[in-house]
């Protein structure tokens, strides 16, 4: 009797620190801030299912969507305080490695192919290496982006139409000072807040693909996508180091396995869905406006070279030269 129950309770531990040997559980909280029908919750769902079962079931991963864990920069603190365990982030991990801040900077990648051959290639590695080092996470699979937007209530077609215009930027330093440079007045706002803040005219307008503009409802509180397409960029899955470390070498196989499949599966996902997502939003009433982009592109410039270190810069450049 007391064996069966010692047994029993041995297979309801967590957090096995033995990498899930021994029949116990690994449970990962895994916090992300888009909805439930966005691109990146169903890959997660698809990952986590596929983590599972590569690992018959000691890794079971519980993905939390809708900041529910807290904003991104929350969520990186939690994992580094061991209350959760995995995230999606991109450029605001520049706030702890530089070379992340290179993810997004405004006008470095010329289209999706570009963004494609620099993240698989040795910059996509350099950049890596840091976020493990100095972030103390370890990115997975990532995500390629719908390029940025900014969305308002008035067509925006040049820098001069910024004039007195308040908007909500992440947080990202180099996205205040381009903004600023061009022409905004630009604050820092969790994501979280900006339906409310557009709401109650805090903002009057706020950047985003065009993905996240239609899971954040935003079409309810503007009205103009001006397609400034002013940063194309990705965004990692990542596991703390110490999570990811302390499995098994089968479990960190099977982990790696079923990220580089969350990899295509996401990518299949990404193409079909953004030319949807562009529809959903002219059905939702909003109007696409072009934009003279060379005018945003000049404007942002000398921004985009003050704010970066020499070390970043000399990245961008390297960025600019892939072909």
């Amino acid at each position: 009797m007391i064996s069966a129950i010692m047994l029993l309770l041995s297979a309801c531990g967590s957090e096995s620190s033995s990498g899930g040997s021994g029949g116990e559980t690994i449970k990962w909280k895994f916090g992300h801030l888009a909805d439930e029908n966005h691109i990146w919750h169903k890959t997660a769902e698809k990952f986590a299912e596929s983590v599972k079962e590569k690992t018959d079931g000691q890794i079971e991963i519980t993905i939390y969507p809708n900041n529910q864990l807290g904003g991104e920069t929350d969520t990186i603190n939690s994992i580094k305080a061991g209350t959760a365990d995995m995230v999606i982030s991109g450029e605001t991990m520049a706030n702890w490695s530089p070379k992340a801040a290179l993810m997004a900077v405004p006008y470095a990648f010329r289209d999706a192919d570009h963004l494609q051959k620099v993240v698989e290639g040795d910059i996509g590695k350099e950049i890596e290496k840091e976020i493990k080092e100095k972030v103390g996470l370890t990115p997975l699979y990532y995500h390629t982006r719908a390029p940025r937007n900014l969305t308002s209530n008035k067509p925006i077609s040049k820098p001069e139409d910024l004039n007195g215009f308040s908007m909500r930027v992440p947080n990202v330093p180099l996205f205040l000072d381009a903004w600023k440079a061009a022409g905004a007045k630009p604050q820092v706002m969790d994501f979280n807040e900006v339906f409310t803040g557009l709401q109650q005219n805090v903002i009057d307008g706020q950047e985003n693909p065009v993905d996240l503009i239609h899971s954040g409802g935003l079409y309810e509180v503007q009205d103009y996508v001006n397609e400034t397409e002013h940063v194309y960029s990705w965004i990692y899955i990542l596991v703390g180091n110490e999570q990811y470390e302390s499995l098994s070498d089968e479990n960190k196989k099977a982990v790696q396995e079923a990220a580089k499949e969350a990899q295509q599966y996401g990518k299949e996902l990404f193409d079909k869905e953004i030319e949807e997502y562009e529809q959903k939003l002219k059905d939702e009433g909003m109007k696409f406006n072009e934009v003279d982009q060379d005018a945003f592109r000049e404007a942002m410039k000398p921004a985009i070279k003050e704010s970066l270190s020499e070390e970043q810069y000399e990245l961008y450049e390297k960025i600019l030269e892939v072909e």
